[in-house]
């Protein structure tokens, strides 16, 4: 349920005034410039106050800057959240789950404007400062507003906004992993009584409580982290409750620009030396794809037959070349059995292929998400074999962002 609750009210990527200890502050960027925000949430999730599961989120945000004027930055931005369940398996890949797209601007001091259609990001106008110089232990307040998607939970079909009002504190110099920033706090509590009711389930109340540190850099003149522990809490209709209590904390990187043609080329040249049959490298908008067609698992099952294995230790080692790129493991079907179990088990394909790239060390856990299509991206015809050979694939990408 907590997915994008502070990502860039915090990390904004905008131009505005700070003054800290008699020094201002301002964020600075140019056209063109991309960012990308990585977070984990570690949740608890309640059911009429039983804790029922603990869950673990992973976010990225891929940002750029389209258009400056006036002090106000225009955003493009992409926010694609993962997750998986903590227990004994919590060294698995990430499972894919939503993704969204936006467009906002945002002013000097931290104001949005943004179309109402928008789902992201949730928090907006936070944080919002004042024109006035600020000294340690300054506080001011603004307003701000959660943004909701309640389109599967409760079926009511548009943005849902709830409004509150956020303090903060400057804090002075806090450290975040070993070093030392100037930091201020943002808390702010939320109270909303739906009167939106779109099916036989809604909330009656939704509460809520987030606090933050943000960790500002003044050196590079953009804030470089936050952590956050929060609580949102709903009562629903038919008496039940449900709750999620965690933590939050994420961080703000400089997305280098991908070369995909040169990438492609090279990882081509690559597969060919190794000897890897029935593989094929292409450039996608999201990056560079190697697909790894037929790839052969035990009947019905996702267990990796040993060949297959072998194939994905060379492909290991090309994806070592490129290890400041996180990847998106996609699972493929061809046109048998049902809609669902065909998605089932190209999650479960996937997963096999991320987890065994993980424990060959490829790339840590919270670098590497799965997703599974189905059939619905079939590149071959469906009514042959050496069609459904190429529709069961895997594909690897190499993500821009």
């Amino acid at each position: 349920m907590r997915q994008f609750l502070l990502f860039l009210g915090v990390f904004g990527l905008w131009v505005f005034p700070l003054t800290v200890q008699g020094e201002q502050f301002a964020y600075s960027y140019a056209v063109g410039d991309t960012y990308r925000v990585l977070s984990t949430v570690n949740e608890d999730v309640y059911i009429d106050r039983v804790l029922s599961h603990q869950a673990e989120i992973l976010n990225r945000i891929a940002v750029k800057v389209t258009g400056v004027k006036d002090g106000v930055a225009q955003h493009e931005a992409t926010f694609q959240t993962s997750e998986r369940s903590v227990g004994v398996q919590t060294s698995r890949s990430f499972q894919w789950a939503q993704e969204y797209d936006s467009v906002f601007l945002r002013d000097a001091l931290g104001k949005f404007t943004i179309d109402p259609k928008y789902y992201m990001p949730v928090v907006r106008n936070v944080p919002v400062f004042p024109k006035t110089d600020l000294a340690v232990n300054d506080s001011w307040s603004a307003e701000g507003e959660e943004v909701h998607d309640f389109r599967d939970s409760f079926g009511i079909p548009d943005p849902y906004r709830i409004p509150f009002t956020a303090n903060y504190r400057y804090l002075g110099k806090q450290e975040w992993k070993g070093k030392s920033y100037p930091s201020f706090s943002v808390s702010y509590r939320i109270f909303d009584e739906p009167t939106v009711i779109s099916g036989p389930l809604w909330p009656r109340r939704i509460l809520g409580a987030s606090d933050q540190i943000v960790y500002w850099d003044s050196a590079l003149g953009q804030a470089t982290a936050y952590q956050e522990t929060f609580r949102m809490i709903f009562e629903l209709s038919n008496g039940r409750t449900i709750e999620y209590r965690g933590t939050a904390r994420a961080e703000i990187v400089e997305a280098k620009p991908m070369d995909r043609g040169k990438i492609a080329a090279e990882i081509a040249q690559d597969i060919n030396r190794l000897g890897i049959q029935d593989t094929s490298v292409r450039v996608v908008k999201e990056g560079v794809v190697i697909s790894l067609e037929n790839i052969q698992f035990l009947p019905d099952s996702s267990e990796l037959v040993p060949s297959e294995q072998e194939k994905l230790d060379r492909i290991a080692e090309i994806l070592s070349h490129y290890g400041d790129r996180d990847i998106l493991v996609g699972g493929h079907t061809a046109l048998a059995g049902t809609p669902e179990g065909r998605m089932q088990l190209s999650v479960e394909r996937a997963r096999a292929v991320a987890d065994y790239l993980i424990k060959k060390g490829s790339r840590s856990p919270e670098r590497v998400v799965v997703k599974g299509y189905g059939a619905e991206k079939s590149v071959a015809d469906n009514n042959t074999e050496e069609g459904r050979k190429k529709n069961r694939r895997v594909e690897i990408t190499l993500l821009e962002n």
